[in-house]
Parts: structure tokens; C-alpha cells; sequence
């Protein structure tokens, strides 16, 4: 936009050329009128007056006025390129503004965009720590958990234990009492056994007394006082395999004869009833005191 000032410039310079053309369009008229329109005619051969005009200094005014209008002119798009060069450099400015604009607002954008980002950031690592927290957290409740299981479960193993022991003492001190039981009453029964036998045995051999005195065809060379030991052997049943005089005997030969007979002669010693004092081999002693 032009300032007041160029544009009198301007007017002043178009009607300078206005005036130098009106000034030479004037000399021309005036060379070319008469100054009296009036006046008759003069024959021919009269003196014609003639005003001459300096062609040289109008062609120079011409020609200044050319100069000043193509100055005026180069003046005006000089002042025009200017002023288009001032809009472009304007216009320049103003999108270099505007640009700068664009990037202020663009790094603004990027500036609030990279918070956001390191806010959305910070609250995911926030998160995760959040989650994991929690995840140790729940680890550790777990961790203590299984250890307050196991704790219990070790105690109620270890009452188990303290239990099942308890218990073997008891079957222990019970077995312990029965076994002292059954070996008192083994004991008395043995001994009661024992005497059983000790009576059974004295009866058995009270028997086989008996059963060969029965049997025994005295000599009469036998006399009262005899005590002979004889070594039988027998099977079950009583059956006699064998007998022999052994140890002393104080009996002559007769004697001794005639006591091994009435072994040999019953055929079977007495055994029934004396199955548990039975012995395959037994020594056995002869006595006679006399009738």
C-alpha cells in the first residue's frame, strides 16, 4: 500500500507531464492560427506574416517530457516492484509467521503430545509397579500361607508322631505286661508242669517198678538189698529193643539173669498215660528189700 507522500509524488509528476503537453499542443495551435479572423482578404501578392515556431525546443521539451514520463514511469514500476517486492517480502514474513506459527504450535503439539506420552509412561511403569507390589504381595501372603500349612502340618505330624508313639509305649508297656504275664504264668505253669512231671516221672518209674518186679522170677540167690541199674531201650508204645546191666549192680550173675528176663519177658513197659515222661532211653534201678 502506497504512502500519501508517493502518491503526491505520483500527481505531481503525471500533471507536470499534463502541463508540458497542454504547453506544446498550445505552441502548435498558435502556430497554425491566424490573429485575424476579421480581416479581409488580401489579394494575392500582398505580404503574409508568419510566426515561426522553435521546433528544436519543443521536440526538447518533447523530449523531457518523454524522459520525465518514462522516468515517472520506471519510477512507478520501480516503485511498483518495490511495493510488490514489499508484498512478497510481506507475504514472505507472514507465511514465515505463519510457519513459525505452524511449528510453535506443532512443537506445542509434540510438547503435549510427549507429556501425555510420559504420562501415559509413567502411569503404566506406575501400573506395573502397582501390579507388581501386588504380585509380591501375593507371593509373600501365599509364601506365608504355605508355611503356616506346613507349620500345622508339622505339628499335626509331630502330634501324629507324639501319638503314635505314645501309643507303642502303651502297646509296648501292655505287650511288656503281657509277655511278664505270660511268662509268670509259663513260669508257674512250667513249675506246676514241673511238678507234674517230677510226680509222673517218679509215677512212670514207680511203674516199670512194679511192671518188672511183676514180672521178675526172684533165684534164690537174690537177697534183700539188691540194687541193680539197667539201661533200656525202648520205642513209643513201650516196646523193649534192648536192656543191659550198667553201673552197679550188687546181684550174683543169676540175678542179674533173672531181672533182665522180667524186662524182656512183660514185651512192652508201661506208656500209656505216660506219653509226656516218655524217654527212648532211660536207666532204670532195680531194688528189692524183700517180701
Amino acid at each position: 500500500m502506497q504512502s500519501p507522500h508517493d502518491l503526491f509524488a505520483q500527481f505531481r509528476a503525471f500533471a507536470g507531464a499534463i502541463g508540458v503537453h497542454v504547453l506544446m499542443a498550445a505552441l502548435v495551435v498558435l502556430g497554425t492560427m491566424s490573429w485575424q479572423p476579421f480581416r479581409e482578404r488580401q489579394p494575392v501578392g500582398l505580404t503574409i506574416e508568419a510566426v515561426i515556431v522553435d521546433t528544436g525546443e519543443i521536440r526538447k521539451q518533447r523530449d523531457e517530457a518523454r524522459r520525465a514520463q518514462e522516468m515517472e514511469e520506471r519510477r512507478r514500476q520501480r516503485d511498483a516492484e518495490l511495493e510488490r517486492q514489499r508484498q512478497r517480502e510481506q507475504e514472505r514474513q507472514q507465511e514465515e509467521e505463519r510457519r513459525q506459527q505452524q511449528l510453535e504450535e506443532q512443537r506445542k503439539r509434540e510438547a503435549q503430545d510427549r507429556l501425555q506420552q510420559l504420562r501415559i509412561e509413567r502411569e503404566r511403569k506406575l501400573e506395573e509397579e502397582r501390579l507388581r507390589q501386588q504380585r509380591e504381595l501375593e507371593q509373600i501372603r501365599e509364601q506365608r500361607e504355605a508355611a503356616e500349612r506346613q507349620r500345622q502340618l508339622e505339628e499335626e505330624r509331630l502330634k501324629q508322631i507324639e501319638a503314635r508313639k505314645e501309643r507303642e509305649r502303651q502297646e509296648e508297656l501292655r505287650l511288656q505286661q503281657e509277655a511278664e504275664a505270660q511268662r509268670r504264668a509259663e513260669a508257674e505253669a512250667q513249675q506246676f508242669r514241673a511238678g507234674q512231671m517230677a510226680t509222673l516221672s517218679d509215677d512212670y518209674h514207680a511203674a516199670i517198678q512194679s511192671f518188672v518186679t511183676q514180672n521178675w522170677l526172684r533165684p534164690p540167690t537174690a537177697q534183700p538189698g539188691l540194687r541193680c541199674t539197667l539201661k533200656i531201650v525202648q520205642i513209643p508204645g513201650g516196646e523193649v529193643i534192648s536192656a543191659a546191666i550198667a553201673g552197679t549192680c550188687n546181684g550174683d550173675e543169676a540175678t542179674r539173669r533173672s531181672i533182665l528176663a522180667a524186662v524182656e519177658r512183660g514185651g512192652a513197659l508201661p506208656y500209656r498215660g505216660f506219653e509226656d515222661v516218655f524217654e527212648r532211653e532211660i536207666d532204670f534201678k532195680f531194688i528189692y528189700d524183700g517180701d
